[in-house]
């Protein structure tokens, strides 16, 4: 697909917000934050949520409000009657990635977003990066746009998601071919793009998930009501640098925390209810999966973890024991859409 003229492009993304969700890495969000200042096009709004409620946060972003003011001007008043780029959303509590996802786009909804594009704090948006993701958006709900490495490689992320088992395609194919993207059935909150009507066909992302997972189901949720794709067009980079496994030179195993240990096995309870909800839960197949998922996080400690075994371990037992509670809490309800389809 060609590229699309800067005007164009500015129409397409005159209401897009970046929603950012932040806590305790106000190095990495500086480097965000100078990146959207490189844009070849100004964001409608940057909706910073702060997870940790830091005055230093608050106060970088205030600044970085006022650069951007002087740089691009003022922009299309929002719902609460105002005209300044960026908007502050401090949270009381930590609320994870997926609650500060979910805060974050609830905001920017509110305010009258048309387009969301969210990411995290360690990541830098290409100087070119929304007016790539621009020529997908006429045809398109829901775009993930390609990643650099921290290392200035491409990263491979697993854009097909195995349903049945619950788990990513390992061989997924990497090559997008001519047509330039590959339809996906999932999504990454590490800049994916998605339009005001899914939003309101899916609902809020679902902050129960508090880390992992959230993103996965949110994507596969969106893949009911519209075709997602992944692109080739590389419009961020990563930008914290993390131990990893280099398997085949492309995949890779990334070094993690035991809190996302226990997260990446607790939350496949949340995955199995809303496979139920859908009519996807295949009980052994499921099961399989979650035998997959527990084996691939013991080798990853193994590999790239080993000083935390121990802990490790006991983290990925717990998480699996708790996530059967959850397949069975009587109270348990799947979000909302907005508007019914």
């Amino acid at each position: 697909m060609n590229d699309v003229s800067i005007s164009e492009a500015k129409k397409l993304t005159a209401k897009l917000a970046i929603v950012v969700v932040t806590y305790k890495r106000q190095e990495l969000l500086k480097t965000l934050f100078e990146s959207i200042e490189q844009s070849s096009l100004a964001p409608w709004r940057v909706v910073i949520v702060d997870n940790e409620h830091s005055d230093e946060t608050r106060r970088m972003v205030e600044e970085f409000g006022e650069r951007i003011t002087a740089q691009w001007g003022k922009t299309i008043v929002d719902a609460d009657g105002n005209q300044g780029r960026v908007v502050y959303a401090p949270q009381t509590d930590n609320l994870g990635g997926a609650g500060g996802f979910s805060a974050g786009v609830r905001k920017a909804y509110e305010l009258g977003a048309e387009w969301f594009w969210v990411m995290d704090d360690d990541v830098a948006i290409e100087p070119d990066g929304m007016r790539m993701l621009a020529k997908w958006m006429p045809s398109h709900d829901v775009i993930q746009g390609s990643r650099y490495d921290y290392d200035g490689g491409p990263f491979y992320w697993q854009y097909d998601f195995i349903v049945p088992l619950g788990i990513p395609n390992p061989i997924a194919p990497a090559a997008f071919g001519h047509a330039g993207y590959r339809v996906m059935n999932t999504l990454c909150f590490e800049g994916g793009l998605f339009r005001r009507d899914i939003v309101e066909k899916v609902g809020f992302p679902d902050p129960r998930f508090f880390i992992y997972w959230d993103d996965t189901i949110y994507g596969y949720l969106a893949s009911k009501v519209t075709n997602p794709i992944v692109v080739a067009d590389r419009v961020m980079r990563r930008t914290r640098t993390i131990g990893n496994w280099d398997i085949a030179g492309l995949r890779q195993l990334n070094s993690t925390s035991d809190m996302n240990r226990y997260h990446i096995m607790r939350n496949r309870g949340y995955m199995a209810r809303y496979f139920m909800a859908n009519g996807d839960y295949r009980p052994f197949l499921f099961a399989m999966g979650t035998v997959a998922t527990f084996a691939k996080e013991v080798i990853r400690l193994v590999a790239v973890d080993r000083e935390h075994v121990g802990s490790g371990l006991k983290k990925l037992v717990a998480g699996w024991w708790d996530s059967r509670a959850l397949m069975h809490d009587p109270d348990w309800k799947p979000i909302q859409p907005l508007k019914q389809r």
